[in-house]
């Protein structure tokens, strides 16, 4: 297997990994914007829910452009692994209960993802 093979293969497996990662952050973060709108208080706050669907819609753009093979993707990679790490922050603001606590997680994972995946898209 050649270089440039190899390096295919890493980046459809960073692609593959980052469009599931982006459908899994999509989903908790809509599961937690309704958990936090019963929970009331401070997980009600407007600013946090704006940014939890802040995120769920960016990870969905962020998939859709994947799976179409936007070359554009890189661009909305980025903004998603920003706004991914800053609803992270702030889920882990709120509280460290199981559901806030998985989404940050998840947040985190899609973040990670995503940048890894704009890195090697890049230098590929």
């Amino acid at each position: 297997m050649s270089i440039e093979q190899l390096s295919l293969n890493q980046v459809n497996r960073d692609l593959r990994d980052c469009i599931q990662n982006c459908w899994d952050c999509h989903s908790i973060c809509l599961n937690t914007v309704t958990y936090c709108l019963q929970e009331g208080g401070r997980h009600a706050d407007p600013n946090h829910i704006r940014l939890m669907l802040d995120c769920a819609e960016i990870c969905s753009t962020s998939a859709n452009f994947m799976l179409r093979n936007s070359d554009l993707h890189t661009r909305t990679c980025d903004v998603c692994a920003m706004v991914c790490e800053r609803c992270a922050d702030d889920c882990d603001s709120i509280g460290s209960n199981g559901q806030m606590k998985a989404c940050a997680d998840m947040c985190r994972r899609c973040a990670e993802s995503c940048r890894r995946l704009a890195m090697t898209t890049r230098m590929g």
